[in-house]
């Protein structure tokens, strides 16, 4: 494990960076989500639209994403030259695929999305009640194959848990109708997608990873190990984008879902700035971000996460922290800093 030092060495490296290309030398970067627009993406066309990325001589293309390692894939053969992903995809891919390396250059949620997830006609009270119980997500998603993880630092008894496959798009339907007593999957997807299928607010009941035992990261913004080394200003210029897009977002979230509304006709403005309001809580604006700026790493953390990774998918050789994680692309602390 590097040590912490070194990534805030790596950080400073970073600061000597060439500051802002000319807004006369646009480079096209192709820009993947992880997902369909959500609240939080408006981070980013907030700061399309404003023309951050292009006074940052970037001239962006933002398409949406089909769920983070999808993203990954795409992002790693070339597709795209940036992604927002998950950064647990990272471990077993890098693993697998050294010679098409990722790497995590703004971590932005601070802490996972992932969850279980129950209702109160389920019984389950706390983590330890779903012993035993009927747990769903589909086979081979994230959060259910970090869930050994989870069980052991929440005392989970995971050895009589009985889990149902299904498609993504049935998980939570499944839940509502009782088919399953409790769900492992993104907290903000899963709590809004019950809310659409008319379940009462009051009846969900949730213990998100992070905040109970498993804290890692979350979702960040990725490229490959060469692009990143080839084009050191397009990097840090996209992350100085992403950063005023974020302060953006946070003082005026209106806007926002109005300038997501402008790129997909069917986006539920009222909704999806109440899910960007719980991602911004529990994901984004944590302790260590308020403490530290946004993007703010630690090596232990990361440390944590890939060895969770790891044991989940089987994986003998993991990257190393500082193979997988850089923050020398990052503004100085000053910079990152939110109100």
């Amino acid at each position: 494990m590097i040590a912490r030092r070194t990534l805030i060495a790596a950080g400073a490296a970073g600061l000597a960076l060439p500051a802002v290309r000319t807004a006369h030398a646009q480079a096209p970067v192709r820009f993947a989500l992880d997902w369909a627009l959500q609240g939080n993406h408006g981070m980013f066309s907030l700061a399309d639209d404003r023309g951050i990325f292009r006074r940052e001589g970037i001239g962006l293309r933002m398409d949406r994403g089909f769920g983070s390692g999808d993203t990954t894939v795409k992002v790693a053969s070339g597709a795209y030259d940036v992604g927002y992903t998950d950064v647990s995809t990272l471990v077993k891919f890098n693993a697998e695929n050294p010679d098409k390396r990722l790497v995590t250059f703004y971590q932005i949620l601070d802490r996972t999305a992932a969850a279980l997830i129950t209702l109160k006609k389920s019984g389950i009270t706390d983590p330890k009640g779903v012993a035993g119980k009927r747990l769903g997500a589909p086979e081979g998603e994230g959060s259910r194959m970090l869930f050994p993880a989870f069980a052991r630092v929440a005392g989970i008894d995971a050895s009589g848990v009985r889990w149902t496959s299904m498609a993504a798009n049935l998980r939570d339907t499944m839940l509502a109708q009782g088919q399953v007593d409790a769900v492992t999957g993104f907290l903000f997807t899963t709590y809004f997608n019950l809310v659409g299928l008319g379940t009462p607010e009051s009846d969900i009941v949730a213990w998100p990873y992070a905040e109970n035992g498993l804290d890692i990261y979350g979702s960040a913004l990725i490229a490959r190990a060469d692009w990143l080394d080839k084009n050191p200003q397009l990097a840090a210029g996209f992350v100085r984008a992403s950063v005023e897009g974020l302060k953006m977002l946070i003082a005026d979230p209106d806007a926002g879902m109005a300038s997501l509304k402008k790129r997909e006709a069917l986006f539920d403005e009222a909704l999806e700035k109440r899910r960007w309001a719980m991602t911004r809580d529990r994901s984004i604006l944590t302790p260590n971000v308020r403490a530290g700026g946004t993007g703010v790493m630690d090596a232990a953390r990361a440390e944590t996460l890939i060895r969770a990774n790891a044991e989940a998918y089987g994986v003998a050789n993991p990257p190393k922290v500082g193979d997988m994680f850089t923050d020398r692309f990052l503004p100085p602390a000053a910079d990152r800093k939110i109100a």
